[in-house]
């Protein structure tokens, strides 16, 4: 016969491992905050220029916004206030998409 299975620890450990993916993408988006010089925006300023991206309908705007992402991921763009900023090895996804799950 076989042995049932234990619901209960399998369910405590997909939550454990979902609240480590929400904690790594947490520091994921810090990390590109810092790494882009936005740190040095007023917290009101950066949460207004999200809400406008994230608001945004215009494709063409977005892709413009997009081009400078990847260039800026590819090292080919770092105009930021500040200048540029080491990154933290293994904290943000370089291939311009997603972070990985």
């Amino acid at each position: 016969m076989r042995k049932p299975r234990d619901f209960d620890s399998e369910l405590k450990a997909l939550a454990e491992k979902a609240k480590q993916l929400k904690e790594r993408r947490v520091r994921d988006l810090g990390a590109l905050v810092t790494a882009t010089g936005a740190d040095a925006l007023d917290v009101d300023v950066l949460a207004g220029a999200l809400l406008d991206a994230a608001a945004n309908t215009d494709k063409g705007t977005g892709e413009g916004w997009r081009k400078r992402g990847a260039a800026f991921f590819q090292g080919k763009s770092r105009d930021t206030a500040k200048g540029p900023r080491q990154q933290q090895e293994g904290t943000l996804a370089l291939d311009g998409g997603a972070a990985s799950a």
